[in-house]
């Protein structure tokens, strides 16, 4: 039953964070691509904006891909963690904690799991346990 909870997760935060970044490369989902995303990564003091909007949207397509995959699970971990960690300094710390005042609560959360998934490893269902 482990190796399905794990799945589980990697599927739902991984292909959550595929559309994450797809927002950001592409403008899907509602996203504003990386023009849009570069602009208002500039608003916030990210510079240069469209290469660091370049960078957070592929650090969250391909962890989320390879997290939802099972695949260099703890890379993917540490891609996950850090667009959060960088989402956490750069926008929500100053609000506090609680996601109601646009805190950094849901990141630290999406933080925790992306590391302990890295941790324990991603369970049967993935391409690591192919692979090693």
């Amino acid at each position: 039953m482990i190796n399905i909870g794990l799945l589980i997760i990697r599927l739902v935060i991984g292909v959550l964070f595929i559309g994450h970044g797809a927002q950001k490369l592409f403008g899907w989902f509602g996203g504003y691509g990386l023009k849009g995303t570069g602009g208002w990564f500039e608003s916030i003091g990210v510079k240069p904006g469209v290469t660091m909007a370049l960078f957070a949207g592929l650090a969250e397509f391909i962890g989320g891909l390879m997290f939802a995959l099972g695949l260099l699970t703890p890379l993917a971990g540490i891609l996950i963690a850090g667009t959060m960690a960088m989402a956490i300094v750069k926008v929500h710390a100053p609000n506090g904690l609680w996601a109601t005042s646009n805190g950094y609560e849901y990141n630290l959360t999406l933080i925790a799991v992306a590391i302990g998934v890295a941790l324990i490893g991603p369970g049967q269902y993935a391409l690591d346990s192919f692979i090693f």
